[in-house]
């Protein structure tokens, strides 16, 4: 095989965890190598439908995820695995951001791609902390927001780079740094040594949407901000959650006046 189209949707079918991290990795090493490219005559993408998953963790509306402390190993496993089910849904996220938008640059599938290896790699880490912790995937009910986001977006990538790496993934910044202490102050340094990784390859992530995302823009003759502001309303209703962490998102590519209008916004809310 050396369509990336084609690459990118094993990955995105393949159920088993474990299947999906091993074509996502040799998926990534093929493209490094030069043995997979973007094919511009390969056939249009399928329509969006749910992504290769195991049949658990039950998928339930968020509000019925229910809330844990970490005061016990069971609360601490639950957080685990709400990273792992948030890292799983990034890698398909990733790969059908490949797979669906054609006629990009080639470093926009490089970035993806990349994108999607790291995701691997952050769910395999919180797969065995999950072990340590007498528990595996699928043990606590999961939420679908961050798939059911990629099918509002299937059909146009600005608001796809707009809204689910600036908006959904870089809530991760914003809420990491917190789960940090609190799980300081039970000492579980093990989990705090994943999350500490993960949170410092988010921001390149969330970059990559920031960075794809204006070019979308410039592409199109829209103004960025403007248009951010524009997806914010139309698909999420301004319904945004901050804090933020600034000095994160600053590293992701947003601005201090970007951040300004969104804290704004959240205040709103």
């Amino acid at each position: 095989m050396t369509n990336l189209h084609a690459a990118a949707k094993r990955c995105l079918d393949a159920r088993d965890p474990a299947e999906k991290l091993r074509l996502t990795h040799a998926a990534w090493d093929a493209l490094q190598s030069g043995a997979l490219s973007a094919d511009y005559a390969a056939p249009e993408p399928e329509p969006i439908g749910d992504p290769g998953r195991p049949e658990r963790p039950l998928l339930v509306p968020q509000r019925q995820v229910p809330h844990r402390g970490l005061g016990t190993p069971e609360g601490r496993a639950a957080l685990v695995h709400a990273v792992a089910h948030i890292e799983f849904n990034a890698i398909n996220l990733a790969w059908d951001a490949v797979y669906r938008f054609r006629g990009m640059p080639d470093e926009y599938y490089r970035d993806w791609a990349s994108c999607a290896n790291d995701e691997a790699r952050h769910f395999a880490m919180l797969s065995t902390r999950l072990a340590e912790l007498g528990h595996g995937y699928g043990d606590f009910d999961a939420h679908n927001g961050l798939w059911e986001m990629a099918e509002k977006t299937a059909h146009y990538d600005t608001a796809r780079m707009a809204l689910v790496p600036r908006v959904l993934e870089a809530r991760g910044l914003d809420v990491t740094p917190g789960m940090i202490e609190r799980l300081r102050a039970v000492g579980d340094e093990g989990t705090i040594a994943i999350l500490e990784v993960i949170l410092r390859e988010e921001v390149a992530h969330v970059a990559a949407g920031t960075r794809w995302f204006r070019w979308c823009c410039e592409r199109d003759g829209l103004d960025p901000r403007e248009t951010f502001l524009d997806m914010l309303r139309d698909y999420m209703g301004r319904n945004l959650r901050g804090p933020f962490n600034r000095p994160a998102r600053l590293q992701a590519g947003f601005d201090e006046s970007e951040l300004d209008q969104l804290t704004a916004l959240a205040l709103a809310s």
